[in-house]
């Protein structure tokens, strides 16, 4: 009998033991959008593997929606973010926002018009596989981009539907984490430019600290650890999905000649989410900076801290280098610096002395170098293009540039150059006239005397030295304006 109960008991005790692991099995289920029946039979996905069972594809989607208003009813602020990344009111703006920055197709070769007919057919499985864990990102195109300065910067590019996907992701995940941010951080961040950077900079050597501790990163984005990064991520969110989703972005790698090449460490350039995952990365160096008191600035991976001397500049530099070493960042020794502020380079701008001990903002040098290059290559005079094709195609990136430097306080600069871009187009219209004949009558229409439209004709290969000799009261300031050339200055 003793043996008997003992085995009754036993018995009895299995019996709420299977009965409690059945329950916490459809728990799970549940919580992944699955049934028990599912989550029996569920085996662990393969990468890109999108496929379902046979006789599911119609029940899916139904039971993601379920899943999806449920999560919506448990939300606490923090959980179940990826639910509202997937409505559809936050994937119409989404795709209005990848469809505007246009881009390059990715790995699958879909282009934006592509992809829309691809996802009317396949999205609700591929929304099914995100809620339910199962979707895996395919790996980024590499391409090789020139640096204004030399050598060669990698971006990454996610197929139009990965873009898709960080993007409605980044617009439920940013107004969450970028409150959590450093107020000196002004890098792809919601209402902040690259000209507060540059304006705060200016104000801290106005101050007096006219040290500057330059400090550049080796490789940044090549060399983000995802162990650390997920585990600063893990500190603002909550939803593990999310967190499941972000870390296959981070390790999806890299197609290099038809190779898929896993990564382990790196946030590839190019996607909507780097951006926001480099900020919460280096976010942990801006608080340090600000509990010991130092004025910074920082601008994605560029950081400028400024200091009264350079003894204290080179303490600054020795601090930083361990707060990077922490997060596996190397410092690129050859392009950090501890030097006078004035002259040094910072984000196409840098700073100058003015009368009275003011501090000027001007155009830094490299970026004049990069400036003249693009224009010469908008006007070529070998492109067989008229004066007024070559100045549609300059016009764009005029624009741009004069937007972006218009914080310069150095208008001789802009005057120089405008100067300089009417010379080569005066340039380009000698050489549309070619002949020695057509220069003359067309010089002639224009109002020259008889003298000097012959001088100007009788060196038609002189195509630079000639457009100075008098045609610029013939084609002036005014000419060019009718043609729709911006003024710099």
């Amino acid at each position: 009998m003793p043996e008997r109960a003992t085995v009754t008991n036993w018995s009895k005790k299995s019996a709420e033991a299977i009965v409690v692991a059945r329950r916490r099995a459809e728990r799970e289920g549940e919580s992944e959008g699955m049934s028990l029946d599912e989550a029996r039979h569920q085996k662990p996905g393969l990468p890109g593997r999108t496929d379902q069972r046979r006789g599911e594809a119609k029940s899916l989607p139904e039971r993601d929606e379920a899943s999806a208003a449920r999560h919506d009813r448990e939300d606490s602020g923090g959980a179940h973010l990826l639910a509202q990344a997937l409505t559809r009111e936050n994937l119409v703006i989404a795709w209005k926002r990848v469809k505007a920055n246009k881009g390059s197709a990715g790995v699958d070769g879909l282009s934006i018009i592509d992809t829309i007919e691809y996802l009317k057919t396949y999205w609700p499985r591929i929304r099914a596989d995100l809620l339910s864990g199962r979707y895996r990102p395919q790996p980024v195109r590499r391409v090789q981009i020139p640096k204004p300065g030399g050598g060669t910067r990698e971006l990454g590019i996610p197929t139009v539907t990965d873009r898709l996907i960080q993007q409605a992701l980044l617009q439920v995940l940013q107004p969450r984490i970028d409150p959590t941010f450093s107020n000196h951080s002004y890098g792809f961040r919601p209402g902040r430019r690259a000209h507060d950077a540059v304006l705060a900079a200016q104000r801290y050597v106005q101050e007096g600290y006219r040290v500057v501790v330059d400090v550049d990163l080796e490789k940044f984005f090549d060399r983000v650890n995802h162990d650390v990064l997920m585990h600063r991520l893990s500190k603002r969110i909550e939803d593990k999905a999310v967190l499941r989703l972000i870390r296959r972005y981070l390790q999806a790698g890299v197609l290099h000649n038809g190779v898929a090449i896993t990564r382990d460490e790196g946030t590839p350039q190019g996607g909507p989410l780097s951006p926001l995952l480099a900020n919460v990365l280096l976010d942990e160096v801006d608080r340090t900076l600000e509990q010991r008191g130092h004025r910074f600035v920082r601008y994605a991976d560029d950081c400028n801290v400024y200091v009264r001397s350079h003894k204290a500049g080179e303490r600054v530099l020795r601090g930083l280098r361990k707060l990077y070493d922490r997060l596996h960042l190397k410092v690129n020794e050859a392009k950090s610096a501890v030097t006078r502020a004035f002259g040094r380079k910072f984000l196409g701008y840098c700073l100058r002395a003015g009368p009275g001990g003011t501090v000027k903002r001007a155009i830094a040098g490299p970026a004049i170098v990069t400036f003249k290059q693009r224009v010469r290559q908008l006007t070529r005079r070998s492109g067989g293009r008229s004066l007024s094709q070559v100045v549609i195609d300059l016009r764009r990136y005029l624009l741009g540039w004069k937007a972006y430097f218009s914080l310069a306080q150095t208008p001789t600069v802009l005057r120089g150059l405008d100067e300089w871009l009417r010379h080569r187009l005066r340039a380009i219209q000698l050489k549309h006239w070619r002949r020695g004949t057509t220069v003359y009558r067309s010089l002639r229409a224009m109002g020259a005397t008889s003298d000097q439209a012959a001088r100007i004709a009788s060196g038609t290969r002189s195509w630079w030295r000639n457009s100075a000799q008098g045609l610029n009261r013939l084609m002036p300031i005014a000419y060019f304006d009718r043609l729709g050339v911006p003024r710099l200055s």
